[in-house]
């Protein structure tokens, strides 16, 4: 009854607009509002992930990730290329994962750290298979996905921020966890200005079915999630998943030349999710 109380007031709090976000997202956040700025200059963005070291070493991982290199292009050794490479849509995808990441970077607990660790290995993961997934498969934007992949458990990093507050907040999971993490995650994004629709396609993820054939922007994270290497240290209804696994499954036996595509898709996916953990 006292843990439903504490989601009871952590969900109020997120309604009305009182998030606890962590000062280190700032410089995040303020590349995110040069890079959405149409009037935006390469100089200002280069200027601007410079002054942020860990930042500036994703640029240039992700722009040598196997997917941004399958023409042949050279090792970028700078900025300034990674930032020509990747264009401002992924830039700004990379900006979201800083901001994503960092709700968990300042967590005590040894043990919640280490679910967070794990979270974000999960979600780069998945965002990395969305990437490829969309331009193979479910005809989506590219650059689309991979955002969506990284948004979508941040209502799962805020909580475990919380929970380092509240001992034994996300002990025992019960069902209207789940209720309460979509909630908080909605208003997450809106205080984050994530496009509606791709609002929508995360919220819709929780008891979501696989289309098929998988097409738009929820299938293309459904399919991500079920390839996904990485376990997620969150709980998740096993019924739809288990759903998920055997309708996918299904179509996957039918359609073989789709299966080896997503298995190209994961083996890019690697060096690209590598890049994100960087």
């Amino acid at each position: 009854m006292e843990k439903l109380k504490d989601f009871a007031q952590i969900v109020a709090e997120a309604q009305r607009g009182e998030l606890v976000f962590p000062t280190s997202v700032n410089a995040a956040l303020s590349l995110q509002m040069t890079l959405a700025d149409p009037d935006c200059h390469d100089e200002d963005v280069i200027r601007k992930l410079l002054a942020e070291p860990i930042l500036a070493a994703r640029a240039v991982a992700l722009a040598n990730s196997a997917v941004f290199r399958s023409n042949g292009a050279a090792l970028a050794t700078g900025v300034r290329t990674a930032v020509m490479r990747l264009g401002y849509r992924n830039l700004y995808s990379l900006t979201a994962a800083m901001v994503v990441r960092q709700f968990g970077a300042r967590i005590r607990d040894p043990q919640l750290r280490m679910r967070a660790e794990q979270l974000w290995k999960y979600t780069a993961h998945v965002a990395a298979l969305a990437y490829v997934i969309a331009g193979r498969i479910t005809r989506v934007e590219p650059d689309t996905a991979l955002f969506a992949g990284i948004m979508h458990e941040v209502g799962g990093f805020y909580l475990l921020g919380r929970a380092d507050v509240i001992p034994g907040l996300l002990d025992d999971p019960e069902e209207w966890m789940g209720a309460a993490q979509e909630i908080i995650a909605r208003e997450i994004m809106k205080k984050l200005q994530v496009p509606e629709p791709v609002a929508l396609a995360i919220v819709s993820l929780r008891g979501g079915a696989v289309g098929i054939p998988p097409e738009g922007l929820r299938d293309t994270l459904l399919v991500a999630r079920y390839l996904c290497p990485v376990p997620s240290p969150l709980p998740q209804a096993q019924d739809h998943v288990l759903a998920r696994t055997a309708a996918l499954s299904g179509y996957l036996e039918q359609h073989p030349q789709i299966a080896v595509l997503l298995d190209e898709a994961a083996e890019q996916a690697k060096s690209m999710s590598a890049a994100l953990l960087v």
